[in-house]
């Protein structure tokens, strides 16, 4: 069955003011949606991706490309979007063709399942597992939008983590709703000490959860040997304390726990300098970034070669995102520790999606694999042309934490590390 055409809308919606070493969230996230249409449109795949102009221009560069290919051909589809976007030596890197053309595959196999009645993780080798853990994911935040050029503040119903308190008491409602079984901090935001409490204060609060920090890249090699003997038997892991294969590799061969990363393994030519230093021990798969839900599939084998951990990255995001990750990690067996999701943060509570409610949802921490065809998961037409026109009236076309945060505090230095 041959692709007719690709829809791309951009969207916006709502983000709470959570901060992270690069600033704070801005009141709108950017993302978008594909619509794939195949079989003389009798058939749409749908999937999900960032939202910036750079994005948007390169879809509509891929979208000339993949008109006429076999929807079913995907291996195909991926290196005709990553050759007309310059392939390999290009202006282009790998990590910015493969957000192109992984939101095109996801697209692609939701089209499969459609056309087949199979699930997508059926597409991917089948379920290992019925239900996909995910954690709860924690963010030193404001208790609002603060008030900005003539726009009143916006509230928000999380209020405020700005001390060890504040974070336990976040994570305490993230896990009353929806009974997460582990527990993430996103770091980098206040001095390395001022975040250990907080980490300590949630061991005392849920001692039977595995916790993790990620700081960003936020701290010097120097810094991060001291935070990892401080929090020896205390975490899980911990995600990039510090930037680069080097200083990454330096603070591994002290710290008592693995080191996690999404921020300087993004890529597979990243793959052979990390296990030859021994900069890692979990690499956190998102297969927006690695170039779709086969190529991640990809990356599990090589880690588990090495013997490296699987985990798996997170960014904003809506229902069509939370079902193509649910299904590649049900398909991955060496995928063992629980996933990052924004979901709460973005749908959860404000019950803004795209999707039609009834799907996805979180039992006891782990959303059950859909078991409709394709991503399982139903487009709402009316929520979508919304979340346009919302994007439409934001006139933004780029994330910028560091920008928001200057407009607030003008004296803000992005430049890491920090500590």
């Amino acid at each position: 069955m041959r692709i007719d055409d690709l829809t791309v809308t951009p969207i916006a919606f709502p983000d709470p003011p959570l901060l992270n070493a690069d600033g704070v969230h801005e009141p709108l996230v950017l993302r978008c949606v594909l619509r794939l249409h195949a079989g003389d449109g009798e058939v749409i795949g749908l999937g999900e991706c960032a939202g910036d102009r750079d994005q948007l221009d390169r879809l509509a560069v891929a979208r000339r490309v993949i008109i006429g290919m076999d929807v079913f051909a995907t291996t195909a589809v991926t290196q005709a979007v990553d050759q007309a976007l310059g392939g390999p030596g290009g202006p282009l890197t790998a990590f910015q063709r493969a957000r192109v053309a992984s939101a095109i595959e996801v697209a692609c196999l939701d089209a499969q399942g459609r056309i087949t009645g199979r699930p997508v993780s059926d597409l991917l080798g089948g379920a290992v597992r019925d239900a996909v853990p995910y954690s709860a994911y924690l963010f030193y935040k404001w208790a609002e939008h603060p008030a900005l050029d003539g726009r009143p503040a916006i509230a928000d119903p999380w209020g405020p983590a700005l001390d060890p308190e504040g974070v336990v008491r976040q994570a305490t409602r993230m896990i009353d709703r929806y009974g997460f079984r582990s527990i993430k901090l996103k770091g980098g935001v206040f001095p390395p000490d001022q975040e250990i409490a907080a980490i300590r204060a949630l061991a005392e609060a849920f001692p039977d959860r595995p916790l993790r920090l990620d700081p960003n890249c936020a701290w010097t090699p120097e810094t991060s040997h001291h935070v990892a003997r401080e929090l020896d038997g205390v975490l899980e892991y911990l995600e990039d304390p510090t930037r680069g294969l080097d200083g990454m590799a330096d603070v591994a061969r002290t710290a008592p726990m693995p080191l996690a990363t999404n921020m300087c393994v993004v890529s597979f030519e990243h793959l052979r300098p990390a296990v030859e230093r021994g900069s890692v021990g979990v690499v956190l798969a998102d297969h927006h970034y690695w170039g779709g839900l086969h190529r991640t599939r990809q990356l599990a084998a090589v880690c588990e070669a090495f013997g490296i951990g699987l985990s798996m990255h997170s960014n904003s995001h809506l229902g069509i995102s939370l079902a193509a990750m649910t299904h590649v990690a049900a398909a991955t067996p060496n995928l063992t520790y629980a996933c990052d999701t924004h979901y709460p943060w973005n749908a959860g509570e404000s019950g803004v999606d795209v999707v039609r409610p009834g799907t996805l949802r979180f039992v006891d921490g782990s959303v059950p694999v859909p078991t409709g065809p394709g991503l399982g998961v139903e487009l709402d037409p009316d929520s979508l042309a919304l979340l346009h026109e919302a994007y439409l009236t934001a006139g933004r076309e780029r994330r910028d934490d560091t920008g928001y945060m200057r407009r607030i505090h003008p004296d803000f230095d992005p430049t890491l590390p920090r500590w």
